[in-house]
């Protein structure tokens, strides 16, 4: 894996997991200043690393984030936001730099204090261990992880004006997924030059178009946490004008690749299911009728089943919320039409079926009208062992 210049990985294990083999703290460090750019859970209930991080984003000069996984510090009051400033100023002793340069997240079970003396010493041991080398970055994404089956990273590559860039991302998540963000984490570090306001535009945008379009159970968390760090090691002027569009493409497909696997990866999920809805006549009608799809517990469970069950997708968007004309609904699944203008069409139901087994990989395409807009939602499907992880997570 080729990464961003002057950045800086560490993933280590300090105890916090019930498997003390397992990897739980991560260290991330930008070796000169970098822009800071964040996106957090829109939920009311949120833990103490996001209202921190709040406070600190966007800036011009962050450097570091720290990450520990197997605990939330969520529901923690007072002493939760203690033990989050905590692990940002030591944090920042041992790198050299003020607290207000380290950003912190925070993942697992919530409504339990953090073990800030195995935390102390996992930051100790990762800043030891750091390093710009994909070892220590692959380490690092370990160490973010909580029910993950893996690790989930992506990377692109660009040459804008004469200079090479690149961008290498790392994210957390398989359960609590729901659009506008979820148990989930992301951090995005690039060479690039970004202004503030721009890195976190472009970041807002891209959180809109993946992150924000996933889902599993719907379930919204209280630590979910998107950053994006930018030191300009590429060299250069902030980006500007047409090279600017062309970084803001390339960031929302990889964050569209890091998106995708988190419900692929979702806690017992046999399928992963992308839902299109075309001919709305805003995004945000669009967005409302995917959603509502992707949380039906029938048609999760239809994909579960490999059924074709063309009913619970169109009555799902029937009570979205969002007026059309009920006689001009298409839907095709897999590329087999199902419906159209309104009425079931004559299909091969054993065909679709095979189409759905065969492939990890479930597409619903749903047109409800003649509108300009669209919207795309990934999620999974629904399975006896979704039920039995989650009702087992914490005891």
């Amino acid at each position: 894996m080729k990464l961003p210049q002057d950045f800086e990985f560490a993933g280590v294990a300090c105890g916090i997991k019930h498997d003390p083999r397992k990897k739980d703290v991560a260290l991330i460090l930008s070796r000169r200043a970098a822009v800071g750019a964040g996106v957090y859970t829109q939920n009311i209930v949120v833990a103490a690393p996001v209202v921190l991080d709040r406070q600190r984003t966007p800036a011009a000069d962050i450097r570091a984030v720290v990450v520990n996984s197997g605990n939330a510090n969520a529901c923690t009051g007072q002493r939760g936001m203690q033990d989050a400033q905590a692990m940002s100023r030591q944090t920042a002793e041992l790198c050299g730099l003020s607290a207000g340069q380290v950003l912190v997240m925070s993942t697992g079970i919530i409504g339990e204090f953090l073990p800030m003396e195995k935390i102390t010493s996992g930051i100790t041991a990762a800043r030891a261990d750091l390093a710009p080398a994909s070892e220590g970055f692959l380490n690092a994404s370990q160490a973010i992880l909580t029910s993950d089956r893996g690790p989930k990273t992506a990377e692109r590559s660009l040459t804008l004006g004469g200079r090479s860039i690149q961008l290498s991302a790392m994210a957390k998540g398989a359960g609590m997924i729901g659009p506008n963000m979820a148990t989930m984490l992301a951090v995005i570090t690039t060479d690039a030059a970004l202004a503030v306001d721009d890195a976190q535009r472009l970041l807002q945008t891209a959180a809109d178009k993946s992150f924000n379009c996933i889902s599993v159970e719907g379930h919204t968390s209280t630590n979910d946490s998107m950053v994006l760090l930018a030191n300009g090691a590429a060299g250069g002027e902030p980006l500007a004008g047409k090279e600017l569009t062309v970084f803001q493409e390339t960031l929302e497909a990889l964050c569209v690749e890091l998106a995708k696997m988190i419900p692929d990866d979702g806690e017992g999920a046999s399928h992963l299911i992308e839902i299109e809805v075309l001919g709305c006549r805003t995004i945000g009608e669009a967005r409302q009728i995917a959603k509502c799809v992707a949380q039906s517990a029938l048609v999760k469970t239809a994909v579960t089943g490999c059924d074709p069950n063309w009913g619970r997708i169109v009555s799902a968007a029937g009570y979205a919320g969002v007026d059309f004309a009920a006689d001009e609904v298409a839907l095709t699944v897999n590329g087999f039409s199902l419906y159209q203008d309104g009425a079931p069409v004559a299909f091969d139901a054993a065909t679709v079926s095979d189409s759905m087994r065969q492939h990890r990989e479930t597409k619903i395409k749903l047109t409800v009208g003649s509108g300009p807009a669209l919207a795309l939602h990934w999620t999974s499907d629904l399975t006896i062992d979704y039920v039995r992880f989650n009702s087992e997570y914490h005891t």
